[in-house]
């Protein structure tokens, strides 16, 4: 499968919580139609190497989270443009989902992955649920190759074993036929692993006073 990423960490953690600062700012900015900032604001927190990247938007409800957005890319992105467009793109433009308005701000959080370590699988079965992402590619009953994606903490939040995950992913990317064991060893794997922050709502409200901002006004 190409098109992954070729990133690999030398055991030095890149993401940072200013990368989820970062997005929290682009999105507000772009909501209040201000001027959007740029990432060099927060180097060195934000590095200007490429890495694939997701972004993702979830809001509280209660006790538990739900998924408002989650778009990214598997190739290389410089981080300083990857994620200001991600940030809107998952926020704005993921098909799943209205348009995250101004007003739901104080309930979100921001995850940021960046992902790492992209292998290919021997076979469906060839990963570990809670350590790997994987991207599937596979050929619908009409003829046409089609992918679909589940970032590595999807399987156990979902209580998910390998065999729940792939039919899972398959539906996602539009498989619509009978799912037997021949069509998931038909399938072409990529497992990566990810290094992921989530940052809340007020610890971004805290980061923007720290820095000697102005409180966001959210309505």
């Amino acid at each position: 499968m190409g098109g992954e990423g070729s990133s690999v960490t030398n055991g030095a953690r890149v993401v940072h919580e200013d990368m989820c600062h970062f997005c929290f700012d682009v999105l507000y900015h772009e909501l209040t139609k201000q001027p959007i900032p740029t990432a060099s604001l927060y180097e060195p927190n934000i590095p200007d190497a490429a890495f694939p990247l997701f972004v993702t938007w979830q809001t509280r409800h209660g006790s538990d989270k739900r998924l408002r957005g989650c778009i990214g890319c598997f190739s290389d992105l410089p981080l300083h443009t990857g994620l200001q467009n991600y940030a809107l793109t998952s926020a704005l433009q993921d098909t799943r989902f209205s348009p995250i308005g101004l007003p739901e701000l104080p309930s979100l959080f921001c995850s940021v992955s960046l992902l790492t370590n992209f292998e290919d699988g021997s076979d469906y079965l060839d990963w570990e649920v809670g350590r790997h992402g994987i991207r599937i590619s596979f050929v619908t009953n009409d003829g046409r190759r089609r992918g679909a994606t589940y970032l590595p903490e999807v399987a156990t939040e979902c209580g998910w074993d390998h065999v729940e995950a792939i039919d899972s992913l398959l539906r996602k990317g539009g498989y619509k036929g009978k799912i037997t064991e021949a069509t998931r060893e038909s399938i072409e794997l990529v497992r990566y692993q990810s290094e992921k922050l989530t940052v809340h709502h007020d610890e971004w409200v805290k980061a923007r006073q720290a820095r000697g901002l102005s409180p966001p006004v959210c309505r």
